[in-house]
């Protein structure tokens, strides 16, 4: 169990720097105020603020936060009277909006028929269950998680089919020398196709529009 004493100019401060030095989030830790410290008058007789921070000793791993999660979709797609279960997934390399602190992403995909109602269009009513289980996760386990749902693979291929399809666009502009501006697409979907040219000799990427219809135009460079 890590802990660690730390003193600064006010506890905030000092927080701070020993989450940093324990590598730990603040729902992962318990805070112990030594010093409350003093800010003084005009810098005169202050005094730094000092504090203890120790790991939760109760903490649940990866693999335990990962299977709770798994565990609260399957009873979600229970609720919902869907035929379908929920598969942990750890090789994938699907690219997300999924928030979260950037930890290892808890990965379930979802596999059963006629399973289309959970995507929705463009994929939106997808996006929301994973919005939603997330919240219920991150109050069931106490810690705050990046989480990638998919249904039937269904992000795996398209996330295939936009890097091909990102370029296709690209040699294309780069034959004719004009823009391209592709179909309207939700965030995650912009973010393959940015991604996929980022580091293209010959075009670049901007995002152009507003809301449902903001989408990738491919330019010369």
């Amino acid at each position: 169990m890590k802990e660690i004493e730390i003193s600064a100019r006010n506890v905030e401060e000092a927080t701070k720097q020993a989450l940093a030095k324990l590598g730990l989030r603040l729902d992962q830790v318990e805070i112990e105020v030594l010093e409350e410290g003093k800010s003084g008058l005009l810098g005169i007789g202050a005094e730094d603020a000092r504090i203890r921070v120790t790991e939760n000793a109760n903490r649940i791993g990866f693999d335990e936060a990962a299977e709770m999660t798994q565990d609260i979709l399957e009873n979600l797609l229970a609720y919902m009277g869907l035929d379908a279960h929920a598969e942990l997934q750890k090789d994938s390399q699907i690219i997300d909006d999924a928030s979260g602190d950037g930890s290892q992403p808890v990965m379930l995909n979802i596999k059963g028929n006629d399973l289309g109602i959970l995507i929705g269009r463009r994929g939106q009513t997808l996006s929301s269950l994973q919005y939603i289980l997330r919240l219920i996760a991150m109050n069931k386990t106490g810690q705050s998680m990046t989480l990638v749902l998919d249904v039937n693979s269904y992000k795996k291929r398209r996330f295939e089919s936009l890097k091909t399809l990102a370029h296709s666009v690209a040699e294309q502009v780069e034959h004719t020398g004009r823009s391209c501006a592709l179909e309207p697409m939700p965030a995650y979907e912009r973010r393959v196709i940015h991604m996929a040219l980022a580091e293209h000799p010959y075009v670049i990427t901007e995002s152009d529009g507003y809301g449902e219809d903001r989408r990738v135009v491919v330019f010369p460079r």
